[in-house]
């Protein structure tokens, strides 16, 4: 049987919150869509913009954004054909040397990704990765922290999208490259926990090159009247597999041409 409900008509403060509570007492909860099966996409992205004003409320600053789902390996295990996007505030940030309080999260993994840092504001539905390099001021070896507010990992699509691509933290490597004559496509990257090495990839692995993620992200905003500004960092997306972590463990991303960023967490 088919829904003929409304999105407008589902209470999306109220899915926020649980959401919102959920990260606060640091306990997983269940897909909002066991509850809700009506979420669908615009909803799971007003939604999203709830769970972030309410940081921004609480005294958070945007600083940037994330994309996630960006490899097609990732997108056929979630039956879609699509990434999606989610804001980084201010109180995300680690800052080069500090340190990654895994008590502070549900159930955090580590993924190692590249990061712009524009120098002008991008918008509007002709974007194109090109664009992308142009506005960008330097590119960061990064480490995305995610950690879901569902138990287990265990979400759809649409529940993903509204609990903010599952932004939790992000670190940048110490020293910024411009990538002007760089080619990201095949900027190779080796991932490694505790020493022991977990697995290798390219910029390729995303979305075929990093500023082309970017550009869709920035394509997408325009759909909803919005940009991406000077001075954010944007997350390009995972290069690899995201790997869980606990105290006592490090985490150490090393990139052809853009350096090192390393992780401890306790």
């Amino acid at each position: 049987m088919t829904s003929t409900r409304d999105h407008a008509d589902l209470p999306k403060d109220e899915i926020a919150r649980t959401l919102i509570e959920a990260a606060r007492q640091r306990t997983g909860v269940a897909p909002l869509t066991d509850t809700y099966p009506d979420l669908d996409f615009d909803t799971a992205y007003e939604v999203q913009d709830a769970v972030v004003s309410a940081r921004v409320t609480a005294g958070a600053t945007v600083v940037g954004a994330k994309l996630g789902l960006t490899s097609r390996a990732k997108q056929l295990q979630m039956s879609v054909d699509r990434p999606l996007y989610g804001f980084l505030t201010d109180d995300m940030q680690i800052d080069t040397g500090d340190h990654l309080v895994c008590g502070d999260f549900i159930q955090p993994r580590c993924e190692p990704e590249i990061a712009f840092l524009l120098a002008t504001d991008l918008q509007g539905p002709q974007v194109t990765a090109a664009h992308v390099l142009a506005a960008t001021a330097l590119v960061f070896p990064a480490i995305d922290v995610l950690d879901s507010r569902f138990s287990g990992y265990k979400f759809t699509f649409m529940d993903v999208i509204a609990d903010n691509s599952s932004c939790a933290a992000f670190t940048l490597g110490g020293q910024g490259t411009s990538p002007t004559g760089i080619d990201l496509r095949l900027t190779g990257c080796v991932f490694e926990k505790n020493g022991q090495l977990l697995s290798t990839a390219s910029g390729a692995a995303v979305l075929g090159h990093p500023a082309a993620s970017v550009a869709w992200m920035v394509r997408q905003l325009a759909a909803r009247g919005r940009g991406l500004s000077a001075g954010q960092v944007v997350m390009a997306g995972a290069l690899t597999e995201a790997i869980a972590v606990s105290p006592g463990d490090t985490v150490v991303a090393r990139f052809d041409r853009l350096g090192t960023v390393e992780l401890a967490c306790r």
